[in-house]
């Protein structure tokens, strides 16, 4: 039975993003504001002393100001221009890099991994990968089911257990507690939103609980390579 190992531990990473032009445009913008603002400062005073002094004729031509202001927009426009095309670029990227599913890990072992289908429907996906992989499905446990027949509601929930001896057996001499955890099991349930869920226990939870040697874990890895199989 072909396994394999994912590392399913949480962590929060976040990748360094360069500054690019926009740091360079805006501290240009920024030195030409301040510069303007110190000339209108200057020629504003200019203008008072003259007109204390009663002179009425000014002469000196705003084609100066206007072509700044002019520059001015121009560049802000641009600058404007480039953010929006970094972020949309940026979010495309993200988008892209994305995968199919996604998979959340909570500190009590447990990893969720949401399906788009219903829960019916995804216990039979996993039926059929469990059959293509050659894994047997040793039950199914409905509990919804199960609580229907005793009176009681509640949101679909299944539980399928699973396994190969070739895998579980090694993995049960070296680590005899595992035993209590083995076969493995995947839970297929339904949130009070109508989101549907697959549950299982991670392969790190499981080998630090029952302190699973290394080169067994693998064996241990089956149930998320079967969630992730019928996420796709």
């Amino acid at each position: 039975m072909d396994c394999f190992c994912s590392n399913y531990k949480s962590c929060s990473t976040q990748a360094a993003q360069p500054y690019g032009l926009s740091l360079w445009f805006g501290t240009a913008l920024i030195a030409v504001g301040v510069m303007v603002n110190v000339s209108a400062g200057w020629q504003h005073s200019r203008l008072i002393r003259e007109l204390d002094r009663g002179e009425t004729q000014h002469s000196r031509s705003s084609t100066q100001a206007v072509a700044i202001a002019f520059f001015l927009a121009l560049v802000g426009l641009a600058m404007a221009t480039y953010l929006i095309s970094v972020r949309n670029s940026a979010d495309s990227q993200s988008l892209s890099g994305k995968e199919t599913f996604v998979t959340a890990s909570t500190d009590n072992g447990i990893i969720d991994t949401p399906s788009n289908h219903s829960v019916d429907e995804t216990v039979e996906k996993f039926k059929n990968v469990l059959r293509d992989k050659g894994i047997t499905l040793f039950a199914l446990v409905d509990h919804s089911g199960e609580a229907e027949r005793a009176g009681m509601k509640m949101p679909p929930t299944k539980l399928l257990i699973f396994g190969n001896p070739k895998g579980g057996t090694p993995v049960m001499l070296a680590a005899p507690s595992i035993a209590i955890d083995l076969p493995l099991k995947v839970l297929i349930w339904e949130d009070k939103l109508g989101k549907v869920w697959m549950s299982y226990n991670s392969p790190e939870y499981l080998q630090k609980r029952h302190a699973v040697p290394d080169d067994l874990v693998k064996n241990i890895a089956v149930a998320g390579m079967l969630v992730q199989a019928v996420a796709k």
